[in-house]
């Protein structure tokens, strides 16, 4: 039986170092956003962190008290809206669900930071209600 090794542990196999602390041993770092929902329009953007350079994107959690409905959700940057999450409908309820969009995972935040924002579009969100989203990002 072969021995295989994920592209993250690939220096065991040929010198027998370790992997990097940004890959394998790393401190998890958390952005919490609480958004109070009050019919925000889709002309509204809802700031949600600012992430300093270096940090690694992992995954995120979305957590509503009540469905966003046709309203869609994306959560991005300035030119790449949809970076973290591709705007979508969330109608779950008091149901911790994970996002994160592939390309964006593992992708070190670049020079200056980042701050992410959600964008929202199709109509607007909810009078009422808590919509609670965290951004889990690590870092060596």
């Amino acid at each position: 039986m072969a021995t295989l090794y994920a592209a993250e542990a690939a220096n065991y196999a040929t010198s027998g170092a370790m992997a990097y602390g940004y890959e394998q041993g790393a401190s998890v770092v958390v952005y919490a956003a609480t958004i109070t929902l009050a019919t925000q329009t889709t002309s509204d953007t809802i700031v949600l962190a600012k992430v300093p350079e270096g940090c690694r994107f992992a995954y995120g959690m979305l957590n509503s008290t009540v469905s966003l409905g046709t309203s869609t959700i994306a959560i991005g940057v300035s030119g790449s809206t949809g970076k973290y999450r591709a705007a979508a409908t969330f109608t779950a309820t008091q149901t911790p669900t994970p996002f994160g969009v592939v390309a964006a995972t593992n992708t070190r935040v670049g020079s200056g930071g980042e701050t992410i924002f959600i964008t929202i579009a199709t109509a607007s969100l909810p009078a009422s209600g808590t919509l609670d989203v965290q951004l889990y990002f690590y870092k060596a």
